[in-house]
């Protein structure tokens, strides 16, 4: 069995742990999971599990106002830290940077050429500045201080652009949805002979996947044209 993990949470002032099995804990962090007796080691609530301290019944009332353990077991999942394993945090770590990554990459542009820097060399400036990634946090929470150190080693500016786009009828539909999915509709018409014309507000730098989405779509039949 592995090694168990320990989630640690604090009330007031008081701490409390319990010890649970790596993955399965993940997971319910996740929202992967919802069954938490299959997560813990055991059913104890500890006041240090290294020392094997049980918490009072009193602290245990006082904090929780129960003392139900598995009520107050999945609280301290829920809210408290996990103790995450070095496999799983270099996993997760690495997962939540290839997104940041895409989302800087998709939002992002260098301010001389107006096109969005290659993913490549995105890593190599998180490389070269250090940046540290928090497995946790969401991406756009992390990304506007991410964006300001990188900016030290390559320029990077949000830029949103308009695009006039004429769909042929045959593909207006299924051009729609994708349209919606992928930037802000501006002005939508649709015209008397089943065409669609819109003005769409996207990042920069997602032009180029716009206009391959929608030249898949309408096998090239679609006109696309940056707003003057």
């Amino acid at each position: 069995m592995d090694k168990p993990s320990v989630v640690r949470f604090a009330v007031e002032g008081e701490k409390f742990e319990i010890l649970v099995k790596p993955d399965p804990a993940l997971d319910f962090k996740l929202g992967k999971k919802k069954d938490i007796s299959s997560i813990m080691i055991s059913e104890e609530i500890y006041s240090d599990s290294n020392k094997g301290t049980r918490a009072s019944t009193e602290k245990l009332m006082k904090a929780f106002k129960t003392t139900d353990q598995t009520a107050i077991a999945t609280i301290i999942l829920q809210k408290g830290d996990l103790n995450l394993t070095t496999d799983q945090r270099r996993k997760m770590v690495s997962e939540k940077r290839k997104q940041i990554v895409e989302f800087i990459a998709k939002n992002f542009v260098d301010p001389r050429s107006h096109l969005p820097h290659p993913p490549l060399r995105i890593e190599q400036a998180m490389d070269d500045t250090r940046v540290s990634v928090d497995p946790f946090k969401n991406v756009d929470e992390q990304t506007k201080d991410i964006v300001e150190q990188l900016r030290s080693i390559i320029p990077l500016k949000s830029e949103n652009m308009l695009l006039e786009i004429l769909v042929p009828a045959q593909f207006a539909a299924q051009s729609y949805s994708v349209l919606k999915s992928v930037g802000s509709l501006k002005k939508e018409e649709w015209q008397a002979n089943g065409s669609l014309k819109v003005i769409l507000d996207i990042p920069a730098a997602a032009r180029a996947n716009v206009i391959d989405r929608l030249g898949s779509i309408t096998k090239g039949s679609a006109s696309v044209e940056v707003s003057k």
